[in-house]
């Protein structure tokens, strides 16, 4: 089901400056009165003012704006090429491109709006067609222009019916030993893909979960940040125009194709590498039953989690132990975890990770960490070392951190934790202190 048409009031700029020009003539403001009232009113009127060029009558005009004159100076460069861009012509469109991509990543300029109501998508999408085999430095500067473009549902429309997907997929299948493209590249597939289902499947359509796996394969070491966010967005459905999103589905084709087990390559070499917290994110994103969960445990994933949130804890690295915590919950909250020994491993880990850390014990419960506790303990009632892991690290979330009580007591966590101090004698000291660092006056009973 594809995404509702959604109907924004719009006004082209000829209109605005029209409205502009009677406020001067007809009711005899003076420009900069004139140019504020027509913003307000317009605004009133629930009008979409972004990609509007607004300036002072007699001041300045939409043509001296640079983004207008990057531009007019690509049309006429497009409009003078038949099927190929010349050799002349391609240092003149990288500065252009460049210095387009400057303007448009500039916060709160409104840039990207004026290129796109202007025809940049479109412009972008063109030239792209026309770039020469060969011409790296050209590819990478109109894919860095295109991505910073897609700003809004708008450009990402125009995007799409610009051919945009699949030349971009195209230049990926086609330099898939080019760091640079290929960054650049996926950062656009992230851009256009993010809240928008169409998109996705235009990409999975042009079979880009197979490409990416060539490129994880080709590329072992890393260093494509991008493909990473690419991997997420695509598998995210974030796209609320929808009633059901289908990426659930493509995160099974990921799987199925080995992806999976290509994201946990990274988080072997540990905090080493590069890669470690975007494939982290990325693995996290294809996880989405317990058949890919058992497959990326099999694979080693979570001997490696735990390695990595250990390391994370000795070198202080609390990106990285936030990030793995909560891979390490959405894991171990699956079928495959049915050994409670691995259960009372990860418990122990993040024990040691929240000891007097009050920033790692928030972290470690907002991903998850109170609840895999208490579904952990009502599951296997009958391990003793693993009730008492649970007890351990309760205590150590909540014994700083007074929010965390009251989520874990809401969640019914003392129902467990009671149950673990009368059925093993091993449990009853840690169970009682986690009843009372949660707390509970009759933490002895």
């Amino acid at each position: 089901m594809g995404p509702p048409k959604m109907t924004v009031r719009t006004i082209s700029q000829e209109a605005f400056d029209e409205m502009v020009k009677e406020n001067v003539d007809d009711l005899g403001m003076d420009p900069a009165e004139a140019l504020q009232d027509a913003i307000e009113t317009l605004t009133l009127q629930g009008v979409d003012l972004s990609g509007i060029i607004t300036c002072v009558p007699g001041e300045s005009d939409a043509k001296n704006n640079p983004v207008i004159q990057c531009l007019d100076r690509l049309k006429q460069l497009d409009s003078g090429l038949e099927e190929q861009i010349r050799d002349k012509d391609l240092d003149e469109m990288v500065e252009l491109f460049d210095r387009l991509t400057e303007l448009c990543s500039a916060e709160g300029s409104g840039n990207a709006a004026i290129a796109t109501k202007n025809g940049g998508m479109e412009l972008v999408c063109s030239i792209c067609s026309k770039i020469p085999s060969g011409s790296d430095r050209a590819l990478v500067a109109a894919l860095k222009t295109m991505a910073s473009l897609l700003l809004d549902v708008q450009s990402q429309g125009t995007f799409h019916t610009s051919g945009g997907p699949k030349i971009v997929v195209g230049f990926l299948d086609d330099t898939r030993q080019n760091i640079d493209i290929l960054n650049s590249g996926f950062a656009v597939v992230a851009s256009a893909a993010t809240g928008n289902e169409i998109l996705k499947q235009s990409f999975m359509e042009l079979k880009v979960d197979e490409l990416i796996m060539q490129i994880l394969s080709r590329h072992e070491k890393g260093g494509i940040q991008t493909l990473y966010d690419a991997i997420r967005v695509l598998l995210t459905p974030d796209d609320n125009r929808v009633v059901a999103s289908q990426v659930y589905g493509y995160a099974r084709k990921f799987a199925k194709i080995g992806i999976a087990g290509a994201l946990v390559d990274p988080l072997r070499e540990g905090l080493s590498s590069p890669s470690l917290v975007s494939a982290s994110i990325a693995l996290k994103a294809v996880a989405v039953n317990d058949e890919i969960c058992k497959s990326i445990a099999e694979s080693g994933g979570i001997d490696a989690v735990l390695r990595c949130i250990d390391d994370s804890g000795l070198q202080g690295n609390k990106t990285v132990a936030r990030v793995f915590c909560s891979l390490l919950s959405k894991l171990a909250g699956t079928r495959f975890a049915g050994d409670p020994s691995v259960l009372q491993e990860i418990m122990s880990t993040i024990t040691v990770l929240s000891l007097r850390s009050p920033e790692n014990a928030a972290r470690a419960v907002e991903a998850g960490a109170g609840d895999f506790a208490i579904q952990a303990m009502q599951k296997f009632p009958a391990a003793q070392q693993m009730q008492r892991n649970s007890c351990l690290m309760i205590r150590n979330l909540v014994v700083r951190n007074p929010e965390n009580r009251t989520i874990l007591l809401n969640n019914g966590v003392e129902n467990y934790i009671r149950k673990a101090k009368q059925n093993h004698n091993s449990c009853k000291d840690a169970a009682t202190d986690a009843l009372r660092d949660l707390g509970l006056d009759n933490y002895n009973s």
